[in-house]
């Protein structure tokens, strides 16, 4: 029988592509893919270095971290070193690395929570079904502020495939394939170029902010699949300008959490040029608990 040990590589680079793989079986919304690993990827000291770097809270039951933008958090088409990956960094010897409890989009940055056991992987994936999750990220929209500066956007949407690619789309309420989607937003800072808005989806349907945030004619800054603007005050968009910054939960040992990521550079230069004020983010600790 192969015996599988946690392996470090010297010369292999973040995201190395390879081979396409088939495209996985749909899921319920906002769960993260299982995915049966049972030998650990084999990571550079660099990969090993990056992915504990992102550690924003760690207990016995969980681990939290600060996705950055460009890493996708589980496989997809093209076979790269993804976040599910990277988790083993924290696994222990002979032990199963942690488990992802939900994802965020390839170019969207901050929170993402993973669970160290089946138990509590069990615990948060229930929690989250069941709404307990409370979820808050930050945009930048264009252009201006959006009309009315807040509200809800209670506009089902139905999946569509062209080519390779899966999209959403708006559609009727009775349209077939129609699935619930709702999204809170409010508008933090404005001017007539961009505005600065915090999204909070009440379900999680793929490209839910994206689309529900186009459909109201303010699509994200930098999201070329949704319209979304590529230049901005003379500025090139690095990205999609969106950004997972709280995360509340309950907790598998009891009690709740509630975890904070910062804005990553990029995104502070981008408001910065656009002459937008940055947020105030705590100074010190990133959790709070209750």
């Amino acid at each position: 029988m192969m015996s599988c040990k946690l392996s470090v590589a010297r010369n292999i680079p973040l995201n190395k592509p390879s081979s396409a793989g088939s495209r996985p079986p749909r899921r319920a919304p906002g769960v993260a893919k299982p995915k049966a690993v049972d030998c650990p990827i084999t990571l550079t000291l660099d990969e090993i270095a990056a992915a504990r770097s992102w550690v924003l809270y760690e207990d016995e039951a969980i681990i939290v971290l600060d996705k950055p933008a460009g890493l996708s958090s589980q496989g997809g088409r093209i076979k790269a070193h993804t976040l599910d990956d990277l988790l083993w960094a924290f696994a222990k010897p002979g032990k199963a690395r942690p488990r992802l409890i939900h994802r965020l989009d390839r170019d969207t940055s901050g929170v993402i929570l993973t669970a160290k056991t089946k138990p509590g992987a069990a615990f948060l994936g229930e929690a989250m079904m069941a709404k307990r999750f409370r979820k808050s990220y930050l945009a930048i929209v264009a252009p201006g502020a959006p009309e009315p500066k807040g509200g809800m956007i209670d506009s089902p949407l139905r999946r569509e495939s062209i080519g390779r690619e899966a999209y959403m789309r708006v559609c009727a309420p009775g349209h077939p394939e129609a699935e619930t989607a709702r999204s809170r937003y409010r508008t933090l800072a404005a001017n007539a170029t961009a505005a600065l808005v915090e999204l909070s989806p009440d379900t999680g349907r793929m490209h839910q902010l994206r689309v529900h945030m186009a459909s109201i004619g303010r699509p994200l800054a930098g999201d070329s699949r949704y319209g979304g603007a590529l230049m901005l005050g003379g500025v090139a968009v690095p990205r999609l300008m969106l950004h997972a910054a709280r995360l509340t939960f309950p907790h598998p040992l009891g009690g709740e959490r509630k975890i904070m990521a910062p804005l990553p550079s990029d995104f502070i230069e981008m408001l910065t040029a656009l002459a937008l004020p940055i947020p105030e983010h705590p100074a010190s600790d990133a959790v709070e608990q209750a």
